[in-house]
């Protein structure tokens, strides 16, 4: 659903959402929210009696509306006790249509789950003038680094395309245990899959469908710098190849070892994955593009948090 179509102004940098009424049978409208919509956070009958459920006319529903098939609502998403991520986002380039950012760890990319406020999306938009930032691609919550957005709804399918066609350069840098005998560089392919259940991506047997060029940077101990690049895009395709290598990424809360998400951040120690650089051809004005972030990584044995 366009975001130009929704007839409230966003709220806090956060946009509403939408419902859309399926052809049904329902004896009142609040009957088929309670059923359908049971995990959305606050009471649907508070939220009615509040007037905080709009048509698509951008009018407040009575507590008593009856349920029309095929009628768009709107609401505005909550989330209870979102913990608050203190780090900030660094722009590292702006222009009329694309927006370059430094995100740090922790931060979600957009909202979704348990994150609404603490994203990189919602305090972008909160400047009235990023109200139309899009993402054109995402890092996982975990990872600091370099990321794009789109700032022209109607150049944002010629970005997203390179991602798809590969055309971009992307280059993590990643610290991780020292194994003796693993040999670099090296082209590391298997077949990555999502582990039922789990959340988590395992390799599994089968033609390959990930690759990553894995070189090593430096060496401190039993600690070593790894350079990343991925050929791919797959889910934590990088933390996963480490991993299955024996080298998992330092403060890694999934990988070897499955941590549940619900369990609070430890800010003092983020993943030790960034997303270094990003390059590519402009599709709109042929310009070629390079863009670094400006964080560090911190080594395990250091106090220093990552800047």
């Amino acid at each position: 659903m366009s975001v130009r179509s929704c007839p409230l102004p966003p709220r806090d940098g956060v946009h509403a959402s939408c419902v859309v009424l399926p052809h049904e049978a329902w004896p009142s409208l609040l009957a088929y929210l309670e059923q359908r919509f049971a995990h959305v956070a606050g009471s649907w009958q508070q939220r009615l009696a509040a007037g905080e459920l709009w048509d698509d006319a951008g009018q407040p529903l009575a507590a008593e509306a009856p349920y029309r098939p095929g009628q768009r609502l709107w609401y505005f998403r909550s989330v209870e006790g979102e913990t608050p991520v203190p780090f900030d986002i660094d722009i590292l380039y702006r222009d009329q249509r694309l927006l370059v950012v430094d995100k740090p760890h922790f931060l979600a990319c957009v909202p979704g789950g348990r994150h609404l406020h603490e994203t990189v999306l919602t305090r972008l938009r909160r400047d009235p003038a990023l109200a139309d930032a899009s993402p054109i691609h995402r890092l996982d919550r975990e990872t600091a680094g370099v990321m794009l957005f789109c700032l022209d709804p109607a150049a944002r399918g010629a970005y997203q395309r390179l991602f798809e066609a590969r055309a971009v350069y992307k280059c993590y840098e990643a610290i991780a245990p020292y194994r003796a005998g693993l040999a670099l560089p090296r082209q590391h392919r298997s077949r990555l899959q999502e582990l039922p259940g789990g959340f988590v991506m395992q390799e599994v047997a089968g033609e390959p469908n990930s690759d990553t060029l894995i070189e090593l940077m430096q060496r401190r101990g039993d600690w070593a710098q790894y350079r990343l690049m991925p050929g791919s895009g797959k889910k934590h395709q990088l933390r996963a190849h480490l991993a299955a290598l024996g080298i998992a990424i330092a403060n890694d809360p999934w990988y070897p070892d499955f941590r549940n998400d619900k369990a609070a951040d430890d800010f003092s120690h983020p993943l030790a994955l960034l997303a270094r650089r990003i390059a590519f051809t402009d599709p709109i004005d042929g310009c070629e593009r390079l863009f670094d972030s400006r964080r560090t990584l911190a080594w395990p044995d250091e106090a220093a948090e990552c800047v």
